[in-house]
């Protein structure tokens, strides 16, 4: 083997490193919602008859479950992924339109947003989540100049979303069709598009929104009771009058773990849509700020890591990385917002905290694609500065960072040539 031969080897068999900020802001906020769900479930499980752990195991095997999956999307090449993103747009249609057929739909509250998979029932707009976002991420990086040029490329991605949120109307789930129209028009944004191509679509958007919100009188109650829930606190404004109480009765140190009183059949869903509220009696103002922080470290490092990849010309990676930071983001704010009165009831999880199997495991595979982000950004920078001549032979790096970066694992691909794998514990 020669001389150029053996560098070219060298060069791709430079590994990248997981981030570490993402990864610990991950597990604090799974560990706090492993706590919190098991303190704010008990009485409501024993009052189901279920025992009194019953949600907090069930819990417990989703969080498994999705660290799974996690592991696995961390091990998915991008440009694989991108290379089947029009796959994941017909597979996030058919998840939609799955729910409303006999046998294969199932039906809670009125609501047909779930497909029963016999063991468990499985919310389909989870996973349209991460299924659009990688779409959205695959044709803008197509597309990116065109999307800052013509209204035509702009439009496009609203086009499509749009048939995701007549669907999710339909069954109905209004607080899922509102956030993908916000995580399309943010990524949209952050692709450099003109603001008079953003707006049209967004001012189109606007009335039909209205019109669904206004049609149904379960949503206009819920607009009533937000705007003042202490005219009917024990009919429409029930929910949050008694959110609100837990809130205050927080203080700034809280109650203590395990001595909420409005968790006590006072404060209905306090183990998914209104966790918040329970976290604010139990852990106070102190617990509040410690959860904003979790989120505003991994929804910022997460941003972050988006600008990362357009700097480096990796406009998918990036994009997808922007796209997990909004719909994470976008989710924790909403959910903590109706918590706090600040927004009518969405009916939506707050991201790894509350309890909901279709959630967490979708949550998880969304941070685990994220870490997949930091790796390769990660290695694409490696390979730069080793193409430079800025960076040790890769058998130079292990000895000078023994702790940060273990050896890569080379597998064979499928067209024969050798892939870098991570391994566990290689992080930034």
């Amino acid at each position: 083997m020669n001389a150029e031969t053996m560098q070219a080897t060298r060069w791709q068999e430079l590994g990248g490193r997981f981030d570490r900020v993402i990864l610990l802001a991950s597990c604090a906020l799974g560990a706090l919602g492993l706590v919190m769900v098991g303190s704010s479930s008990m009485a409501i499980a024993e009052g189901l008859e279920v025992g009194p752990f019953h949600f907090l195991v069930r819990h417990v095997i989703f969080l498994v479950l999705g660290l799974g999956l996690a592991l696995w999307m961390s091990r998915i090449e991008l440009r694989n992924l991108e290379r089947f993103s029009h796959v994941c747009l017909l597979a996030g249609l058919t998840l939609l339109l799955a729910v409303f057929l006999p046998g294969i739909g199932h039906t809670v509250n009125g609501a047909r947003r779930w497909i029963n998979l016999v063991v468990s029932n499985f919310q389909a707009v989870e996973a349209v989540k991460l299924l659009l976002v990688v779409w959205l991420a695959s044709y803008i990086a197509r597309h990116r100049e065109r999307i800052q040029t013509t209204m035509l490329a702009a439009s496009k991605p609203f086009l499509v979303v749009s048939i995701f949120v007549l669907a999710l109307l339909a069954q109905p789930d209004f607080g899922s069709a509102t956030l993908l129209l916000a995580i399309t028009a943010g990524m949209i944004w952050l692709a450099g598009v003109r603001l008079l191509h953003v707006a049209i679509p967004t001012l189109l958007a606007v009335p039909v929104l209205v019109w669904a919100a206004l049609a149904e009188p379960y949503r206009v109650r819920r607009l009533t009771s937000f705007l003042d829930p202490w005219q009917d606190p024990f009919n429409s404004g029930f929910q949050l009058t008694q959110a609100l109480i837990a809130i205050g009765r927080g203080e700034w140190f809280g109650v203590g773990l395990g001595g909420s009183v409005q968790k006590l059949f006072y404060l209905p869903e306090a183990h998914t849509d209104f966790i918040f509220a329970v976290i604010a009696e139990e852990l106070g103002f102190v617990g509040i700020v410690g959860v904003l922080a979790c989120f505003s470290v991994l929804v910022g490092r997460a941003f972050w890591l988006g600008l990362r990849g357009v700097e480096l010309g990796r406009y998918f990676a990036g994009f997808v990385a922007f796209g997990i930071a909004l719909w994470i983001g976008l989710q924790a704010f909403v959910s903590i917002s109706v918590n706090l009165g600040l927004l009518p009831t969405k009916g939506l999880t707050l991201p790894l905290v509350s309890s909901g199997g279709s959630s967490v495991l979708m949550t998880c595979a969304a941070l685990g694609l994220l870490l997949r982000v930091s790796y390769e950004l990660d290695r694409s920078e490696r390979q730069v500065a080793w193409h430079r001549g800025e960076l040790a032979e890769p058998e130079a790096l292990d000895e000078e960072e023994p702790e940060a970066m273990a050896p890569p694992v080379r597998r064979p691909s499928l067209k024969g040539r050798l892939r870098i794998e991570p391994v566990l514990g290689e992080v930034a």
